[in-house]
């Protein structure tokens, strides 16, 4: 028996994307992005992970004004957690997702949009 329901149309779709709140979005695609950035470490895929967490990066300053105070706090935190974990050398075991690093503020927007940067690694004087 042929299903009844009728395919959407182009009309429908417009539809559906005016409704979409852009700052539910941006929320969503920075929870997802976090959520990725720690899976890429745990992976040792180090470029991916340094792509999550600088595009995380970028988009936490739009919603600001947009999304509730705690969870922006909550979010900036998890960044930090992150950055920290990139410059351990990618274990995301090293930097719990509640962890705050004591060297990060919460309230300085240059922090939080600077770019992870990989530490120099240290040479033993073999050589």
């Amino acid at each position: 028996m042929a299903d009844e329901r009728a395919e959407p149309t182009a009309e429908d779709f417009a539809e559906q994307i005016k409704q979409i709140d852009i700052a539910e979005l941006l929320l969503s695609t920075v929870s997802t992005l976090g959520q990725l950035a720690y899976v890429k470490l745990g992976a040792n895929e180090r470029d991916q992970a340094r792509l999550a967490i600088d595009a995380l990066a970028a988009l936490l300053p739009l919603l600001e004004g947009h999304a509730d105070e705690q969870l922006l706090r909550d979010l900036k935190q998890l960044l930090a957690n992150l950055r920290l974990a990139f410059v351990s050398g990618g274990d995301a075991a090293d930097a719990a997702p509640d962890a705050a690093p004591e060297s990060e503020p919460e309230s300085d927007p240059e922090r939080d949009t600077a770019t992870p940067r990989e530490e120099p690694e240290e040479e033993d004087g073999a050589g």
